[in-house]
């Protein structure tokens, strides 16, 4: 059996970078993910844009998850970092799925990562507080992978559980997640029109300055609230949400609206997810007859696409070594053993009403996270990365999102790949080694 020095569980962009960074640093490296294909949330659940890179005007995620951007723009499938026009956050990225699947394989390959698609975790055997190897699953039937470090990005934390380490689920009072979301892909819909209706009703919106609306590359709308009001009044819009929220894509004309809300089930739950499923497509066509029928710009639009899979903002977050809390982020507090940061702020959709609450960071600043927040001392040779690294719900509804999750895949991809070399356990990795190794390959940290 081929012995690993890293194996990466979840190829979504955190898992991606991961192993990218891994194989970059010389680790021989073997990437699991269940599609036929890499990105996560960007690729599977039809999330756009990527939201945020910066920090007021300070671009505060760069190194591998840049040159992603980099690439992207090479091949036209993004027009790079653009403002966003609602002025929640300074920045956001908007990217062409396709060419984001194709982007992400092409960096894996050429980084000398070795892929097994469709193929699932379904089993793990210890040796005391070590992985002794992995079980996986796919057309060929169970699988036996052997490695030194393992990387848990599966967003779920599948890995990290079934090894025994603790975890976290939704919030403490009621275990209550933040909301699914069936992400829905519009197109032929008239931007021209959407800024003429902004820029005479600005009252109905959340926006920066009409000049910054009128020259927008790409436009990002967070509205129309009088019309969404009187919708639910009539029953054509039968969940909880206060806004129409939508994004425009690389493609002129085709937007990703972020609206549907399936509360109040458990992710990680088969049967849950099942119901998530049903439901949030069933809102998603409600969603989508309700935008030709109702908001300026969409009489002509055409429904492209909902996601292969629902989107799932929270669920399982480890108890690592440092829990990342709300407070450590709106208080930018500083780590000696930071590895990522993030300029995102803390966005908790209500897991069982209409709200979003907010907590604001101070203008143009930005958080530390933390190596120790990457592990649990439980398991000798198993880091995590993307939104089930060690946080609380509140700090995770701010860590969660893609920018970040790949900044934290970097680093325990090079964190994995020096505890192979070295031996060592995770928990034992040089932390400023880590850090020089992530300034010298253009992480900001």
């Amino acid at each position: 059996m081929k012995l690993y020095d890293v194996v990466v569980v979840g190829g979504g962009v955190s898992g991606t970078v991961a192993a990218i960074a891994s194989a970059r640093n010389g680790a021989q490296t073997l990437l699991i993910e269940r599609y036929g294909f890499p990105g996560g949330t960007l690729t599977n659940m039809g999330v756009g844009p990527m939201m945020t890179f910066h920090a007021g005007d300070r671009q505060v995620v760069k190194g591998i998850p840049q040159e992603i951007v980099d690439n992207l723009v090479k091949v036209g499938g993004s027009p790079g970092h653009v403002i966003d026009t609602t002025g929640f956050v300074s920045t956001v990225t908007p990217f062409d799925v396709e060419l984001m699947k194709y982007t992400l394989q092409k960096m894996l390959i050429d980084s000398g990562v070795e892929i097994l698609f469709h193929s699932y975790l379904s089993g793990v055997e210890m040796d005391g507080s070590k992985i002794k190897s992995i079980k996986i699953v796919n057309k060929s039937g169970e699988m036996t992978i052997k490695s030194k470090i393992y990387i848990d990005s599966t967003g779920d934390a599948d890995l990290a559980i079934r090894c025994g380490v603790n975890y976290l689920l939704g919030r403490p009072q009621d275990n209550l997640t933040q909301p699914m979301t069936m992400n829905v892909r519009i197109g032929n819909v008239d931007i021209k029109k959407i800024k003429e209706y902004m820029l005479n009703n600005p009252t109905e919106f959340r926006m920066v300055d009409k000049e910054k609306i009128i020259k927008a590359k790409r436009l990002s709308v967070n509205g129309f609230y009088s019309i969404l009001k009187e919708a639910r009044k009539k029953g054509e819009i039968n969940f909880e949400r206060d806004m129409v929220l939508f994004f425009e894509t690389n493609t002129p004309g085709e937007v990703i609206v972020n609206m549907t809300r399936v509360q109040r089930l458990n992710g990680t739950d088969i049967e849950d997810l099942t119901k998530g499923e049903i439901i949030g497509r069933s809102q998603a066509i409600e969603l989508f007859n309700f935008m030709k029928k109702r908001i300026p710009g969409f009489e002509n639009c055409i429904l492209i696409s909902t996601g292969p899979q629902i989107g799932v903002r929270e669920t399982r977050k480890i108890v690592g070594e440092y829990i990342l809390t709300a407070e450590d982020l709106v208080s930018n507090k500083r780590f000696d053993d930071c590895i990522a940061k993030g300029g995102y702020p803390v966005d908790i959709h209500s897991p069982e009403g209409e709200d979003v609450v907010y907590l604001k960071l101070k203008e143009g600043s930005d958080y530390d996270i933390p190596y120790r927040s990457l592990y649990s001392k439980k398991v000798d040779n198993l880091l995590v990365s993307g939104r089930c690294i060690s946080s609380t719900h509140e700090a995770n509804a701010a860590i969660r999102v893609s920018p970040i999750a790949m900044a934290t895949g970097q680093a325990a991809g090079t964190a994995a790949s020096i505890a192979a070399k070295e031996d060592i356990k995770v928990s034992n990795v040089d932390v400023e080694m880590l850090r020089n190794i992530l300034l010298k390959q253009g992480a900001y940290i």
